[in-house]
């Protein structure tokens, strides 16, 4: 499954790459090479974050699904148990 960003959230990404380049090597890297080096990024290392992101995703549900018997579990046979309270004086 290919990795695509928005019309928006890509030209900010290739902003971002560009003012990392000035900043971190001293030199400019220009709006084309910037976006495929956002393109290489995406499509090299991309599906590592997204399977990462995937399963863990998957380890929070599975313990929440784990749990669910503790949220809403309910007692049987509770209808007797009111009764048999000791009573305030």
């Amino acid at each position: 499954m290919p990795l695509d960003l928005q019309r928006e959230a890509r030209q900010q990404a290739v902003t971002s790459i560009e003012r990392y380049f000035q900043a971190h090597h001293d030199e400019r890297i220009g709006n084309i090479a910037a976006g495929a080096l956002l393109g290489f990024f995406l499509e090299e290392i991309g599906p590592l974050i997204y399977n990462q992101a995937v399963s863990d995703v998957q380890e929070r549900l599975q313990h929440r699904v784990s749990e669910i018997d503790l949220e809403v579990h309910e007692e049987p046979f509770a209808y007797w148990q009111k009764f048999d309270r000791p009573r305030k004086k």
